[in-house]
């Protein structure tokens, strides 16, 4: 007997090893996730369930930062192409359009993981896991992530989200997933920015709930198939969205089928117990435990380190955690993670797909498509070269930062507004510069670099070292005559022999101001640093999620000199730093206005900036707090130098920047024309001046309500949405849903239904005949809206189709529309729930939301 098991031992042995494990490429990946995840023990899981997950060097398994980012293009990870801000792109009312660019964007994001990947890096925005779209709804017009939004409407942001996740995600090539989208943040998030880590939103209608927050989620979810859900920071019904049972086990899990992983938002599980935040829980270990038992399987941040604690006291049973680590490496070895790359044909992208002149095209097709023009009188536009003298004033003319919008990557060039006019103007023709004011100080900033220097001259000496500890023999040391724009994109190092990472440099001149006054240091930079003058340290910096703007004020007398010393170290990703010097010179609009006197139209480039509206964010300038907007109005000094050059009989053409919408009543008395630009990326100076000189047909349309001042809004905190944007506002805004202009003249026939009576589950088919009455070639976007008629609570109107429809000068172009299920539910308050009801309904199609500008037509559903 032991003959024969000595010599059936070497058989076994082959059977036991062709067992297969999760190594076995040829399995699934929920099975390779099983497999793996009995090979780990309570404090390997654990440590898998942070979005700096450690490596398992014993099993293999790599280290991997779930956070990336790619909002509108790949961000905080050096070059990329920037397209324009969401926002923007929901002006464009082109899903089509919107795939392509996210097409594109996960080509590039493909591309530099690879890149990452090569050189054994594996940092925080560098991964596959990309944590977009926003797909909140824009409310309130206060609110500073609505730049990150696709609008107040939800079907608009549906249809938008669900194009962003498809060109994300990709396809499956049969083994692998391209990329991973995340639909953020669930579900009710907008605002305010200052209170959101303790915010509690209460006594929302169920109605609101469903109608107005949920759709957008769910049509990520059960379309387009989205891989990952982020909850939100603040609470809903007294529940952290993060530990929200009814949002993340009822509502997601349960009702629409979702298996994929659920996020956290950044430091969202501290502000379970932290004295700052919603104080629902007393510490970590039980914050943690709730929140993976309410769903939420990965965090981003550390508060999980509790959880190997939490199950040794019985808080959460090990079971519970295997749940979520499932979810997770099923993911990773999804995405081919965990494989060799030259096995995952994705790698195969060639990084000279970023930032490529096909996506830079792209670009400008996207920045065309987002123009959205107000106002025209007398058809000033489009502009006539020959002989014109065009001066171009304001603070966003030649502001290329505020084109990238916010979480942006770093584009190769940019072409600002005053470029792009540049660009444009005839060889007869003549340009003024005049910036005139910032957005909101009444003081401009003139440079004065050229006042420093050095023991080895003109300008700063630098000492660079090949290590982030300003350790050792300097590597090298270079002069810098010219304020600093340093960026590492594009394997750019700062200066020759220096490492693209783990590199280190100090800066030192010496300033001696010719004048007297109030110098700023100004310094946009992404890495880790500070600022020393005279041997005192007076700002130190470490920016954690991309580059970032700071500034330091010194009184200073003429003819004393000032030692500047300004030390900087690589953090992550690409290195950036701008440096510059400069006075504050109080803003005189006389003077500004006298420059231009020789000007026959002024375009002047106002609006505000994402250094002002954005997430967070520590502005507390007049008109903004925290990120959010305390006042929609044109900043003052803005509003009194327009009016100044309107008094001064000057033909005004506005383009205003800005990711939310401005009430610029008095500004469309003073401006001829107004457009509306948004934050259009890099190419939006060339997409401006196509618009002002007639070489592109604008066709945006606002995919929110221009409101005509403050008193239209309610309060900011109250989520319902009694009287906000055009599906409940009674009011008459400035500028409504919808609305925009073209050089073309858009005539709409009679709407036409094919029948007036359907069933449930029966489709609503109608046509609509729009004629071009103009010269040129244009763009309508035709819009269907629905009203039940019966329905005294519900919306004035919500839209549920839309076109964007190229139609040549002098043609007629029949627009088919075809509304099936969701595109015909109402709310139904015998059983709380969006379903096809039976009843009459009014349909309304034109080119804007505003009652003068539609065709209605009514059907009966039965």
């Amino acid at each position: 007997m032991k003959r024969k098991l000595i010599c059936w031992l070497p058989l076994l042995l082959l059977i036991g090893c062709s067992q297969p494990t999760y190594r076995t490429t040829s399995l699934t990946p929920d099975k390779r996730a099983e497999l793996l995840l009995k090979e780990l023990t309570l404090e390997e899981k654990v440590a898998l369930m942070m979005d700096t997950s450690q490596p398992v060097e014993r099993l293999g398994i790599k280290p991997y930062n779930w956070w990336n980012e790619a909002l509108h293009g790949v961000a905080r990870a050096g070059l990329a192409t920037v397209f324009p801000q969401p926002i923007g792109m929901a002006a464009s009312f082109s899903p089509q359009t919107v795939y392509e660019v996210f097409n594109a964007v996960s080509d590039e994001a493909r591309a530099k993981n690879t890149y990452y990947a090569s050189q054994g890096s594996y940092e925080r925005y560098q991964g596959l896991t990309m944590w977009t779209p926003t797909v909140n709804i824009y409310r309130d017009p206060r609110w500073g992530r609505g730049i990150e939004t696709y609008g107040e409407d939800p079907y608009l942001t549906s249809r938008m989200g669900v194009m962003v996740v498809k060109g994300l995600q990709g396809t499956n090539d049969g083994r692998y997933d391209k990329l991973h989208a995340c639909a953020k943040h669930f579900a009710v998030h907008s605002g305010p920015e200052w209170n959101r880590h303790s915010f509690n939103v209460e006594n929302l209608s169920t109605r609101d709930l469903y109608e107005t927050y949920l759709p957008p989620f769910e049509a990520l979810v059960k379309e387009a198939g989205v891989k990952e859900v982020m909850c939100a920071y603040n609470s809903f019904e007294g529940e952290p969205c993060c530990g929200s049972n009814r949002l993340l086990m009822q509502i997601l899990r349960n009702d629409w089928g979702f298996d994929g992983i659920v996020l956290s938002d950044c430091g969202a599980i501290a502000d379970f117990y932290n004295e700052y935040g919603h104080k629902a829980y007393s510490d970590a270990e039980s914050a943690s435990a709730a929140a993976v038992l309410n769903g939420t399987d990965l965090e981003c941040g550390s508060s999980y380190k509790a959880l190997v604690k939490a199950a040794q006291e019985g808080k959460i049973d090990e079971k519970d955690i295997d749940k979520a680590v499932l979810r997770l490496l099923e993911a990773r070895f999804a995405l081919g993670e965990m494989d060799a790359p030259e096995d995952v044909s994705w790698t195969k992208i060639p990084f000279s797909v970023v930032a490529s002149a096909a996506h830079d095209s792209l670009a400008l097709d996207m920045a065309r498509k987002s123009m959205t023009l107000l106002q025209n009188k007398d058809n000033i536009l489009p502009l006539k070269r020959g002989g014109l003298t065009v001066a171009v004033m304001g603070p966003n003319a030649n502001d290329s930062v505020m084109q990238w919008g916010n979480y942006n990557g770093m584009p190769s060039h940019t072409v600002t507004i005053l470029d792009g006019i540049r660009n444009a103007l005839g060889a007869d023709d003549k340009l003024i510069y005049e910036q005139g004011c910032s957005w909101v100080e009444r003081t401009l900033i003139q440079s004065v670099f050229n006042q420093c220097k050095s023991a080895d001259g003109q300008g700063f000496t630098a000492r660079y070292w090949n290590n982030v500890k300003h350790e050792g023999t300097p590597v090298t040391t270079t002069q810098v005559t010219t304020p600093f724009r340093f960026c590492t994109s594009g394997a750019t190092v700062f200066a020759p022999g220096v490492n693209l990472t783990d590199f280190s440099v100090t800066y030192n001149s010496v300033l001696t101001p010719l004048q007297s006054g109030e110098v700023v240091f100004e310094i946009y930079t992404y890495g880790s640093g500070c600022l020393r003058i005279n041997g005192e340290e007076v700002k130190r910096f470490r920016n954690t999620h991309g580059g970032r703007s700071l500034d330091y004020t010194l009184q200073v007398k003429a003819g004393v000199p000032y030692d500047i010393e300004l030390d900087f170290e690589y953090f992550r990703s690409d290195a950036q730093l701008n440096f510059d010097i400069g006075f504050k010179q109080k803003v005189n609009i006389d003077a500004s206005v006298a420059c231009v006197k020789e000007a026959d139209v002024v375009v002047f480039a106002g609006g505000i900036s994402p250094l002002l509206e954005g997430e967070e964010m520590g502005v507390n300038l007049p008109g903004f707090r925290g990120g959010d907007r305390t006042d929609i109005e044109l900043p003052a000094v803005q509003r009194e130098l327009i009016h100044a050059l309107h008094r001064a009989g000057k033909k005004i053409i506005l383009v205003n920047c800005s990711g939310s919408p401005i009430a610029l009543e008095p500004e469309t008395k003073n401006c001829e024309a107004i457009l509306q630009a948004w934050y259009p990326g890099q190419a939006g100076g060339t997409a401006v001046a196509d618009v002002l000189f007639g070489d592109y047909n604008p066709g945006g349309r606002l995919p929110v309500t221009f409101y005509r001042n403050m008193s239209q809004l309610p309060d900011f905190e109250d989520y319902n949405m009694t009287g906000r944007t055009y599906r409940y506002m009674t009011q008459q805004p400035l500028f409504p849903f919808g609305y925009g202009l073209s050089y073309s003249t858009f005539e709409y026939g009679n709407l036409s239904l094919a029948k007036e009576q359907i069933k449930v589950g029966e489709p609503l088919k109608l046509t609509v005949n729009v004629t071009n009455n103009g010269q040129r070639d244009g763009e309508e976007v035709v819009q269907v809206y629905l009203k039940k008629q019966d329905d005294a609570e519900g919306p004035g109107k919500t839209l549920r189709a839309f076109k964007r429809v190229r139609i040549p000068a002098g043609k007629s172009v029949e627009v088919a529309f075809d509304l099936n299920g969701k595109e015909l539910e109402w709310w139904d308050a015998q059983s709380n729930t969006m379903r096809v009801c039976a009843g009459r309904y009014d349909v309304m199609v034109g080119k804007s939301s505003q009652d003068r500008d539609l065709q209605r037509g009514s059907f009966v559903i039965e």
